[in-house]
């Protein structure tokens, strides 16, 4: 029988993310592999991935700030604000040298903080029921609306002269449904020269980080963190009783009990160290927001 855990993987450049979750199935033996979030194929970086009844847990990783370093090219659009598209439109390649640092940093300030952003056309947003980038290739014409994202940190590493373009080697911590791909457009706009994402690697999904993850060729000999492990980093943990473990699996509140969470969400872990699920506050009692599926003894 597979055990529950939460495997973080190093997905290479040129797989989906459902190209890792196939190995990942076929490595660990079991169907029921669940991701907290797809990479881009061009991209690369930490896929977070549920195994069996810790599939449950990822809901809770989705929504979690993350971190990338990014490439972007300025001189140059692609129809999908990446180097997987066709170029649309090529700067000058003098206009582009004359694009100063300081325009630059005030292009980036405008894109930091709490901005209203409108995803990249070929995104895996639903239109209607299918998908952004489908309704794309199908040839179909898509405005998407623009959302509120949080960009706390976007930071130029490095700056290189390439072929008459600009290539900005960046950082972003940005919160959950934030494009970088559409940063990489919105600065080139804002400089009058266009701009596209050319290099996309994640390394952060809230608590956990790429330097943990393991390469597709090490599925086979991976450890997963436990159920409760992964939970005690997403959520704050709460030690519960035998007796409210099991009041909990039944459905049962925790009377009295809320001030024991600092936050809205708690991961509660039995005596024996098993997760017995996710507890929220209702007034001054904690119930079951997700009860994991009760490991065999």
């Amino acid at each position: 029988m597979v055990a529950p855990g939460i495997l973080l993987v190093d997905k290479p450049g040129g797989l989906t993310s459902h190209d890792v979750v196939a190995r990942t199935r076929r490595a660990f033996g079991t169907r029921k592999v669940g991701h907290a979030g797809t990479l881009d194929p061009m991209a690369t970086g930490l896929l977070v991935l549920g195994i069996e009844g810790a599939t449950r847990l990822l809901t809770y990783v989705v929504g979690a700030d993350k971190t990338y370093f990014a490439t972007i090219r300025l001189g140059q659009t692609t129809g999908t604000d990446d180097a997987e598209g066709e170029v649309t439109s090529t700067a000058d390649a003098a206009t582009v040298r004359a694009v100063t640092g300081a325009q630059i940093a005030d292009g980036i300030a405008a894109l930091t903080g709490d901005i209203s952003q409108v995803p990249s056309a070929v995104s895996a947003i639903k239109v209607d029921g299918r998908r952004a980038y489908d309704r794309v290739r199908a040839g179909e014409h898509v405005e998407l609306k623009a959302r509120a994202v949080t960009v706390s940190r976007f930071d130029v590493l490095d700056e290189r002269q390439s072929e008459g373009f600009r290539d900005l080697d960046v950082v972003v911590d940005c919160t959950s449904g934030t494009y970088i791909r559409a940063l990489a457009r919105d600065l080139g706009s804002a400089l009058g020269v266009g701009g596209h994402l050319t290099a996309l690697r994640r390394t952060r999904i809230g608590p956990f980080d790429v330097a943990d993850a393991v390469g597709l060729e090490d599925l086979v000999d991976a450890t997963t963190l436990t159920p409760a492990a992964a939970a005690a980093q997403i959520l704050q943990p709460l030690e519960v009783s035998a007796d409210e473990a099991r009041d909990l699996r039944h459905g049962k509140r925790l009377a009295g009990s809320a001030s024991r969470l600092d936050g809205a969400l708690g991961a509660a872990i039995d005596p024996d160290g098993e997760l017995i699920g996710v507890v929220e506050k209702r007034g001054t009692d904690l119930k079951s927001a997700m009860n994991m599926p009760q490991e065999a003894r």
